[in-house]
């Protein structure tokens, strides 16, 4: 009979993955119809044939997710059997609510003492988890506790994030028009509606790495919490990582030279369409820079507010702050995006986190973290990338 501890924490997972599974399902229907629904009778044969080669990979898509749906729900079925079985052979007094989350736990240890086994075997050992390319796959239940700080900047957060689950395709953009409807007499002809601009976006998921070099001596050694130390370093070079990339996909919207404060009330008020929602991500500096501006009567021009992570609001939009070298090049530059991050910029997250031993001349052997994700610019008029200069 399997261990039960280990096929509750093998159920989780299961569970978890066909949870994102089911929303990559919703997503990918919800895109589908987003296109059908755009085609009208004034919609030309070039635009109709796009949106069908585009659901119909939509529809091929689906039909894979489809199968690793059923196929997950097949053996969360016989999990949950194998589960139920071990129960009814566990004696009474382990049943009640506080004995299954101390299983769970158990479980999580299990797994903890699976991924230490396999850092201190170097790879020989692996038994506990579930192994991906040669590594080990680190659960999400043991990177979701290694939350970072809320003071940590997370760029993600202003983007739009996409789950994946292949490795390269394209997603359908639908740019932002501004249209509207018009009113019309009852049985009157539908009059002609601006037509939707649709983009297929590529992408193409890369593997990024970062390495924990690691002597004999730790690893024997070893008293602490390796798996977690592994999930800290993990998440703290994911973290770096997407931000330094959502930064470049910044950097790439168009370029524009503003003079001084009117300068970039300028992009504000009239350069952006209204129907985008604005915000202003700057380097250091220029936030300082324009954090010591004041009006004539004395008063500083960004406001405070505590409602936004910043705490500072300029012309009423949210101020993120980023390192001079991120939405920069070098410290000191007077960079920023001024614009809708979310419409400009998709993260494209393939979701995988795993670790394993690499050869390497310098250190011998390293562990090496791997995650897999893409960034691709999306709209280019949803904002401006913006170099600054003072008044004079």
């Amino acid at each position: 009979m399997s261990n039960p501890v280990i096929v509750a924490a093998k159920l989780k997972l299961k569970r978890s993955a066909l949870e994102t599974k089911l929303s990559e399902i919703k997503e990918a229907q919800e895109r589908s119809d987003t296109l059908i629904r755009a085609i009208d009778d004034n919609t030309t044969e070039e635009e109709v044939a796009t949106v069908e080669k585009s659901v119909e990979e939509i529809q091929t898509e689906l039909a894979a997710k489809e199968a690793e749906k059923t196929n997950l729900e097949k053996e969360i079925e016989e999990l949950e059997a194998a589960l139920e079985e071990s129960n009814e052979k566990t004696p009474k007094q382990n049943e009640n609510p506080e004995g299954g989350q101390r299983k769970m736990k158990k479980g999580n240890e299990e797994i903890r003492e699976g991924i230490k086994a396999y850092i201190r075997s170097k790879g020989q050992e692996r038994a506990g988890f579930t192994s991906v390319e040669g590594g080990a796959l680190i659960p999400e239940e043991l990177l979701a506790p290694q939350e970072a700080p809320a003071d940590v900047l997370n760029l993600s957060k202003y983007v739009n994030v996409v789950p994946v689950s292949s490795g390269a395709g394209k997603y359908p953009v639908i740019k932002k028009s501004g249209s509207k409807m018009v009113s019309q007499a009852e049985l009157a002809a539908n009059p002609e509606l601006a037509k939707p601009v649709i983009t297929e976006v590529p992408f193409d998921i890369e593997t990024f790495r970062g390495f924990i070099p690691v002597s004999q001596e730790v690893i024997e050694d070893a008293d602490y919490d390796v798996a977690g130390m592994i999930a800290s370093e993990i998440q703290d070079q994911e973290l770096n990582t997407k931000n330094f990339a959502i930064a470049n996909a910044m950097k790439s919207a168009p370029a524009k030279a503003v003079t001084g404060l009117d300068g970039i009330k300028a992009v504000f008020n009239k350069d952006i369409k209204k129907v985008y929602n604005v915000k202003a991500f700057l380097s250091a500096s220029l936030f300082n820079a324009l954090d010591t501006l004041k009006d004539a009567d004395g008063r500083y021009l960004l406001q405070t507010d505590v409602t936004v992570e910043s705490g500072k609001k300029l012309f009423g939009k949210e101020v993120v702050v980023l390192d001079d070298t991120m939405i920069g090049t070098l410290d000191g530059d007077l960079k920023g995006f001024i614009g809708d991050a979310k419409a400009a910029v998709t993260l494209f997250d393939r979701k995988r986190a795993s670790v394993k031993w690499v050869d390497n001349d310098v250190y011998g052997e390293l562990l090496a973290g791997f995650v897999r994700f893409d960034v691709e610019k999306t709209d280019s008029e949803a904002g401006f990338y913006i170099t600054y200069t003072a008044a004079i």
